[in-house]
């Protein structure tokens, strides 16, 4: 088996590996030599800058100079671990500021989480396709209707919808946001409020089931969201709603996070379930590889919290030597599930 390092300096150190190089000297990029390596790739982790209490200051359609990630590209990086504990101190602040008191205004890290941006980054690494998630609560502005419309022009962004259980008519909500092009539905327990085993969530998947439309879970604790987020999203709290709802196919976002040994055990009981690899580090992409199905494990990245390059890099070094296991990681799955010809 081929070794390859797993500590950089930075971001931009991960061109030590061979797929990657720097690209006009601050940006990673697939090498040019790696692009058929690499292959086509499908995100299904992405976001784009949201609103909370009040309607969305920033205009997700403008392009900014640069992307400012939550883990900043000048951190060093451990891939080995998971992807929050890259964060320093200094970091981890600017990043609650800008989730909590820059959601009011169109400045700060947020104003360059837009789709022209994301594009770039795509375009950089050889993604193909990113899914991009919303994430809506029962009053206030919908960031649903603002991602439907940003990827409306772009058929390289695939936008999932985001109901939050406790709306009412979710059957409504559902209806009118595929109709308006939604592949599926964004539900997050730790940020929205609310357990997987509430009866409104778990009547809600069962609608999403009914109307076509996969449901990608947040799953799993972070360490970093508070002891109230985390607890909602602890991975026997998924089972219900997952044995429940065999029509609804359940995307498990981070695969568990922090308690990815838990979420695997789910692969053999529901095969309704599917594996998203945002976050995890090397060795627990290989224990994902080595205990869920192929076909039932999709690449994601949680871009813009981390550059879509770090989830890629832990992935094609577990995937190094199989070619077919990484072409259905990295593709294949995710365009079956979405419904997509590339």
């Amino acid at each position: 088996m081929t070794s390859f390092p797993t500590r950089f300096e930075s971001t931009l150190d991960l061109a030590r590996l061979p797929w990657f190089e720097v690209r006009g000297g601050s940006r990673l990029a697939i090498a040019a030599d790696a692009a058929d390596v690499v292959g086509p790739v499908i995100d299904m982790h992405t976001h784009l800058a949201m609103g909370y209490l009040r309607k969305l200051a920033v205009d997700v359609t403008v392009e900014t100079p640069a992307t400012s990630y939550y883990l900043p590209v000048t951190l060093p990086v451990d891939l080995e671990g998971y992807a929050n504990v890259n964060f320093d101190a200094a970091s981890m602040f600017a990043m609650r500021v800008d989730l909590s008191a820059m959601s009011l205004t169109g400045t700060g890290m947020r104003r360059t989480h837009t789709a022209p941006n994301l594009l770039r980054d795509m375009g950089d690494l050889g993604i193909a396709r990113s899914v991009v998630l919303p994430i809506d609560w029962p009053v206030g502005p919908q960031n649903t209707d603002v991602v439907l419309e940003a990827c409306r022009p772009h058929p390289e962004l695939v936008p999932f919808a985001s109901v939050h259980p406790l709306r009412r008519d979710v059957d409504a909500h559902l209806r009118r946001h595929k109709a308006a092009g939604a592949r599926g539905v964004k539900v997050h327990p730790a940020v929205q409020g609310i357990p997987p085993d509430h009866p409104k969530t778990v009547h809600l998947c069962g609608r999403c089931g009914a109307n076509g439309l996969p449901v990608l879970f947040h799953c799993g604790p972070v360490g970093i969201a508070g002891k109230g987020a985390d607890e909602r999203c602890q991975v026997p709290r998924y089972e219900q709603v997952i044995a429940e709802h065999p029509e609804t196919t359940f995307v498990l976002g981070h695969s568990g996070a922090l308690q990815m040994e838990q979420a695997v055990a789910y692969a053999d009981r529901y095969p309704n379930t599917l594996f998203e690899l945002a976050s995890l580090g090397v060795d627990a992409v290989r224990a994902v590889l080595d205990r869920v199905p192929v076909d039932r494990i999709v690449y994601g990245t949680d871009w813009p919290f981390y550059h879509q390059g770090l989830t890629l890099a832990r992935v094609l070094i577990a995937t190094e030597g199989d070619d077919v296991l990484r072409r259905a990681v990295l593709h294949d799955n995710a365009a079956r599930l979405l419904g997509l010809v590339d």
